[in-house]
């Protein structure tokens, strides 16, 4: 049975996971010393730093790299590009290594990835970037000229989320019609039209419901007007929209489990507050279905609910009532990043996915997928 090697490099850790097709084997949370990185002026000159982290932590898991039959490392920020699960080319290298379209620790993933597959001649990949971008041109059309809509989303979760929907409906994810709601610290939402993402709600753009730390869109002008009579700075209110809207606006907690908490204790806010989180994710999640519509009019095949959140039974629930009645819902646990990645690697073994080559991939344009 097949074993493949997934690390995911963020900003403060490097997560390792061995998995085979049944069995998590192990995963690892390496926690890095903020000292330590402050060490290094750029993303990249951590490299060396994190190959021993990850050599050791196989190391302690008696995992050598001969039982390792793939190796999947995060996607980072590459053009936009399809998504799917991609070889670690050396164009593909080139561009994170130069930071071309931004400089993070997800850059890294390809890099991990790519120097044990030099020792292993095993073949490494990246699966669903962050970077993925299928909209169509009407999707990203805005009221205001020269001003698009991006496509930034959870996609590694949104794929893996809609793949396990299919299977439970007994049709593969390229034959379905989803909106899949991933529900973390943000929410993302995007239309899945038989394996391509046509619509996104871009929750880093500040689109979308408000979520545990964002606000969410926000009415406008009345926005505008507190800008204008100094209630905050650009720097302020890009802050708050992100990490200090949401839940941790109107609770004070980015805690769903602690709003639950507070509504058995008889609080007063927080049931009014959690009603309104379902109301705002349902709301935008129906709102995803004339864009599974655009080519013919078969119903969406379900929502799939998916994330940290979809944890809470009474979230789901909420959700499940209120758009129910429009389509089929289906609660699909996290599977976490790690987890996710390796089914990506596991379909490029198996055949059952192309893998595709950044080199040759064209970038994409606004009328590819009109």
């Amino acid at each position: 049975m097949p074993r493949i090697l997934t690390i995911n490099p963020g900003s403060t850790s490097t997560k390792v996971g061995l998995f085979d097709e049944h069995t998590v084997l192990f995963t690892q949370t390496i926690q890095h010393e903020k000292s330590m990185l402050l060490r290094f002026e750029r993303a990249m000159d951590q490299l060396k730093f994190r190959q021993d982290a990850v050599a050791t932590c196989l190391a302690e898991h008696n995992a050598p790299l001969s039982s390792i039959d793939a190796i999947v490392g995060r996607g980072g920020l590459l053009r936009p590009i399809p998504g799917g699960v991609y070889a670690i080319t050396q164009d593909l290298l080139d561009d994170l290594a130069c930071a071309k379209y931004g400089e993070h620790p997800s850059n890294l993933g390809a890099f991990l990835a790519h120097h044990l597959s030099e020792q292993t001649g095993k073949p490494a990949f990246i699966v669903d970037p962050v970077v993925t971008d299928e909209m169509r041109l009407l999707s990203r059309v805005t009221g205001l000229a020269g001003l698009q809509r991006r496509s930034v989303f959870h996609a590694l979760s949104h794929r893996a989320a809609a793949r396990q929907a299919a299977t439970r409906l007994s049709i593969t994810y390229e034959e379905g019609k989803f909106v899949v709601v991933h529900m973390g610290g943000g929410v993302s939402l995007a239309a899945h039209d038989h394996g391509r993402v046509v619509d996104v709600v871009n929750a880093l753009d500040g689109e979308g419901p408000f979520s545990p730390e964002r606000t969410g869109a926000l009415p406008l002008l009345p926005l505008l007007d507190r800008l204008e009579a100094g209630q905050f700075t650009i720097p302020e209110l890009r802050k708050i929209v992100l990490t200090q809207g949401g839940l941790t606006s109107h609770l004070g907690t980015n805690d769903l489990r602690e709003v639950e908490r507070r509504i058995e204790a008889g609080d007063q806010h927080a049931p009014i507050v959690f009603k309104a989180l379902c109301l705002n994710i349902a709301k935008y999640a129906a709102s995803l279905l004339p864009s599974l519509y655009v080519d013919n009019v078969a119903q969406a095949d379900a929502f799939v609910l998916t994330g940290g959140m979809a944890g809470s039974i009474n979230l789901t629930n909420c959700l499940t009532d209120l758009l129910a009645p429009t389509s089929t819902v289906l609660v699909v646990p996290d599977l976490g990043e790690l987890r996710a990645m390796a089914e990506g690697g596991f379909m490029a073994l198996h055949g059952d996915v192309e893998v595709q080559l950044y080199a040759h991939t064209p970038r994409v344009h606004c009328d590819d997928f009109l």
